[in-house]
């Protein structure tokens, strides 16, 4: 067997080997990030079916005459502003999410404000199709933070994958770059005070 034969062999398979490691890496954050978009995707389609859900939950309530039109109105004024805060997957920016959360966060005040409201009026708390919506909205809630969860999971997963050593080196030529979490806004660990007035 020829001298020069051994180093080229050797090269070969470690050029082979490198290029595995490479194919792998790059498929696998591939995987890993499309899981993480599809994640939001799915957090965007709970917020959208609870803005539908809140179209519905409006016009029974308008069906009470005497029902306070400003409260009604700061909802439907809060889902039209958080219909219009669409994200691109491909770029979930600190400031984009904290962007869609801001506008999510008008929607749930308005929507409670509306809530402790309805305790007024006893017709609407026995009207079935409000009891029937308010149960939807709060399953939704549930599914909206259950998205949420999993989108941070689904992105834990890409960065740590990109990020860990040697991983770490192949992230950058490949141009694979962090996602951002969706993380609770300032404030969030402070329970709100809820006052009823009766009068």
């Amino acid at each position: 067997m020829k001298k020069w034969l051994i180093p080229v062999i050797i090269i070969g398979v470690l050029a082979f080997i490198i290029y595995r490691w490479a194919v792998g890496f790059n498929n696998t954050a591939i995987n890993y990030e499309e899981d993480a978009k599809t994640a939001w995707s799915d957090v965007e389609s709970a917020y959208q079916r609870r803005n539908d859900l809140i179209n519905n939950l409006v016009k029974t309530v308008q069906g009470a005459a005497d029902f306070e039109r400003g409260t009604l109105t700061d909802v439907i004024e809060a889902r039209a502003k958080a219909t219009q805060v669409n994200i691109d997957p491909a770029n979930l920016s600190p400031e984009k999410i904290a962007e869609f959360q801001a506008a999510q966060s008008g929607v749930s005040s308005a929507l409670s404000r509306l809530l402790v409201t309805v305790e007024r009026y006893p017709e609407l708390k026995a009207n079935q199709n409000f009891l029937e919506l308010q149960a939807q909205l709060e399953g939704t809630e549930n599914r909206i933070n259950v998205a949420r969860d999993r989108y941070n999971e689904q992105v834990n997963t890409y960065n740590i994958h990109i990020r860990i050593f040697p991983n770490n080196a192949l992230a950058g030529i490949f141009g694979f770059e962090q996602m951002s979490r969706f993380a609770a806004q300032e404030g969030a660990e402070i329970a709100p005070e809820v006052e009823f007035d009766f009068n």
